[in-house]
């Protein structure tokens, strides 16, 4: 209840968590606080207030309900703060709720060397969620620098193939440790898992080659080992330090899932054309609020207050 709640947006988008948005869009009477005042509440945390008693409560109930739908959208509710709630104030208060979906995008990161340290920073700025797998505990940055990372997830592990099992579908792996041996188990425990969106190993031609050998001698499905990406990163973005190996490597990802967001974009229309009209119009009318609809409302309530 502390953290501010521009705080906390700025927290929970880096970190790639669900969230409403909750604020006070027209109050009329006596009402605990001001139209304009927010807050934001998650599955597990609320920060800010907009005034407690009843009405919170209310709000935040509303707003869980929200989030265990999953669908990103804006709702408009009016609570009269009388009896009805408990509450001695005798205002009126209209609360816009705007969800905000969890990112979907997860990435596995191995390796904590020069690369990967560069890596995090930029992913770390990212709406997404990223799991930064080492079996050297040491390579990893001191607790002070971590705790600006607000998405990532530090994992020292001496098992770092036992890791994957534990991601969602359709995840991002990064393959970059310091050892080829290790690489290679790396990329063909993600190749049999099938479900991978994208799966990149930094490599030189010759260790390449080496791998699709001995991919190809283990029997790994080729059309899977087909999908890897290999030289790693853009080509359009060269350069061979850390950090412009980094930008690279950021860059492609980033491609990548804002192509897999414009899919479901594409995906969600052509299923919206596809219902009947009465269903298509009981969709439309619930994408968001119309200007129309919360100015009627709020010229309502101003002539309640006058009358």
């Amino acid at each position: 209840m502390n953290t501010n709640w521009v705080n906390a947006l700025h927290q929970l988008n880096q970190q790639g968590e669900a969230y409403v948005l909750v604020t006070l869009v027209g109050v009329s009477g006596s009402t605990p606080r001001n139209s304009g005042t927010k807050m934001v509440i998650t599955a597990d945390n609320i920060y800010d207030t907009i005034g407690g008693g009843h009405l919170e409560h209310k709000t935040i109930a509303h707003a869980h309900k929200m989030l265990a739908s999953g669908e990103e959208t804006q709702q408009l509710e009016h609570f009269q703060l009388g009896t009805h709630l408990g509450q001695c104030c005798g205002g009126t208060a209209s609360v816009l709720f705007e969800y905000f979906a969890a990112s979907t995008v997860n990435i596995m990161l191995f390796g904590a060397g020069h690369v990967g340290k560069a890596l995090v920073k930029i992913l770390s700025a990212l709406p997404c969620k990223v799991h930064w797998v080492d079996s050297r505990e040491q390579e990893f940055p001191a607790a002070g620098e971590m705790k600006n990372y607000h998405n990532v997830n530090q994992v020292m592990s001496e098992f770092p193939c036992d890791e994957i099992a534990a991601m969602p579908a359709n995840s991002y792996y990064i393959v970059m440790t310091h050892n080829h041996q290790l690489d290679f188990e790396l990329c063909q425990s993600v190749l049999a898992r099938q479900d991978f969106r994208y799966l990149g190993l930094i490599a030189s031609d010759t260790k390449w080659r080496r791998f699709q050998q001995r991919f190809k001698h283990r029997e790994i499905d080729q059309q899977q080992v087909a999908r890897m990406n290999c030289p790693i990163g853009l080509s359009a973005v060269p350069g061979k330090t850390p950090m412009e190996v980094a930008v690279s490597i950021a860059a492609e990802v980033i491609g990548l899932y804002h192509q897999k967001n414009q899919e479901n974009i594409e995906q969600q229309s052509s299923g919206a054309k596809a219902e009947k009209a009465p269903a298509a119009k009981k969709a439309s009318s619930q994408q968001g609020v119309h200007w129309k609809e919360l100015k009627q409302l709020l010229l309502v309530e101003d002539d309640k207050d006058n009358s």
